[in-house]
């Protein structure tokens, strides 16, 4: 796996109070990861946080867009993307960083040894998070599906052939 420093704080050196950066993620970002169903990605990544007394409070806002295939009919659409995250990172023991993070999902802990936050994994989280599950062509401005036509034609014609009684006997054959 590839390492980039790019997404490294190193927040021993910064005072206390409100730090902002800012990433510019493309498909490369994904290389160290699961790639992901999409592609062509172009996601800003703003990170605002605020450094306390072994705490910090991450707010991740995400802008981009990205080519994903259509659930429908197949094609690949442009979608954009926009969401906002909030993540506690608090500093506790280093023997209990394991034990805590299994405990607690809403928190991320790091050891009082770490002096860099890999922000890494919580922007590829986030941005996974931001796309959501169904993926369908928006509507036009006159409210019709941008969807290929010749796919939406085959799937009405599959519907149309389709005998009434079909799921009946098929969950008669299931349930016998």
């Amino acid at each position: 796996m590839k390492h980039s420093r790019e997404f490294e704080i190193a927040f021993v050196g910064l005072k206390p109070g409100s730090h902002e950066f800012s990433y510019s993620i493309d498909d490369s970002f994904f290389e160290n990861f699961e790639n992901p169903e999409f592609r062509e990605s172009s996601i800003e990544v703003k990170l605002k946080m605020d450094k306390k007394s072994g705490i910090f409070l991450l707010k991740f806002d995400i802008n981009g867009k990205i080519l994903i295939p259509c659930d429908r009919c197949g094609d690949e659409f442009e979608m954009t993307l926009w969401d906002e995250f909030e993540l506690v990172v608090k500093i506790i023991e280093d023997e209990l960083v394991a034990q805590k993070s299994e405990e607690d999902a809403e928190v991320a802990y790091i050891g009082r040894s770490e002096s860099i936050l890999d922000v890494s994994p919580w922007i590829y989280e986030f941005i996974i998070l931001s796309v959501p599950i169904q993926h369908i062509h928006p509507d036009n401005e006159q409210g019709k599906s941008t969807c290929n036509q010749k796919a939406l034609d085959i799937l009405n014609q599959q519907k149309t052939n389709e005998t009434p009684g079909f799921w009946e006997d098929l969950k008669n054959k299931i349930n016998n």
